[in-house]
């Protein structure tokens, strides 16, 4: 959208409310003409329009499947687009949509087979009652047997009220002390827990006192990364594990700035580089999901252990 003849024919393109109907199933459900005809009551010739230029923009994608042809939102729409979209579909609250959210339920329990079967390869772009992140990784914590853990930058704790009824001990340690606080609230019935104010370069810990290490969204807030990992590599036993997620290197400095980062992210080929200079072994290291939505940031993930 470098242009205002680009500007206006993108507004344009959001300023139809059929689209915007359109848009807003589509980033539910996949559907057919056929099905969104019946959601929508909109002619079968309109709908077709409509997708024609949405498709074309960039904003819809097609995919055959026998004789029919279902359309979804596309997940890497233009970023200029991506931008209108996000804005729009977070203001507009009107009947008409609820009402679409209802119809397209119904359309979708209609279809031969169940709304399981007819998502089948897809299934992670569509919601389903109950099948969140949260529930998903909780059902994984489920599964874990951890020893002494630490989290570096806990925040309020959140991750570590999910490990601890799996771990022998865990320690939470932050920056902030308002963090400290809502952790100690949040962790106040394990007794196995504790909280500590501290920086992630300088841990008031001994060394080799914990067998498991999280740096999860911290090294961000580091104008050290290779330092902080440093200090989580002293403090891990032998045989113990690191695990880092975080933001991949980038450049989006405003986005930074405004969620108050010291540093545009790490590259997985740093992150490696700082990991093993620690003493660490890496067994992976990479990008490993990129964001949908704009800026797209990517998230880097490693894993490692002390020999």
């Amino acid at each position: 959208m470098e242009t205002l003849a680009g500007a206006a024919d993108l507004f344009a393109l959001f300023a139809e409310p059929t689209r915007v109907r359109l848009l807003r199933l589509l980033g539910e459900h996949e559907l057919s003409v056929a099905e969104l005809v019946a959601v929508t009551d909109v002619p079968q010739s309109s709908v077709s329009t409509h997708l024609g230029k949405l498709r074309d923009a960039g904003l819809v994608r097609d995919r055959k499947n026998g004789t029919s042809t279902y359309y979804a939102l596309r997940d890497d729409m233009p970023e200029d687009a991506r931008s209108v979209w996000d804005l729009v579909s977070k203001q507009v609250r009107d009947a008409l949509l609820t009402g679409d959210r209802s119809r397209a339920a119904d359309v979708l329990r209609q279809r031969r087979g169940g709304f399981p079967e007819s998502m089948a390869g897809e299934m992670e772009r569509h919601y389903s009652p109950g099948r969140t992140w949260e529930s998903l990784a909780m059902s994984f914590v489920g599964l874990l047997r951890l020893g002494a853990v630490l989290d570096v930058g806990s925040g309020d704790g959140a991750v570590a009220e999910m490990l601890a009824p799996r771990c022998k001990t865990i320690t939470c340690v932050d920056a902030s002390e308002r963090m400290v606080e809502a952790a100690k609230k949040r962790l106040a019935r394990h007794e196995h827990a504790r909280v500590l104010q501290a920086d992630m370069h300088d841990l008031p810990l001994p060394d080799a006192s914990f067998d498991q290490v999280l740096m999860l969204n911290v090294l961000v807030h580091s104008n050290a990364p290779a330092k902080a990992i440093a200090e989580a590599a002293r403090v891990l036993d032998r045989g113990g594990d690191l695990v880092v997620v975080g933001l991949d290197a980038h450049e989006h400095e405003d986005a930074a700035r405004g969620w108050g980062h010291a540093q545009l992210g790490v590259s997985p080929q740093n992150l490696k580089r700082h990991i093993s200079r620690a003493g660490l072994e890496v067994s992976r290291c990479e990008t490993f999901t990129r964001e949908k939505r704009a800026p797209g940031f990517g998230v880097a993930v490693a894993f490692a252990r002390k020999p």
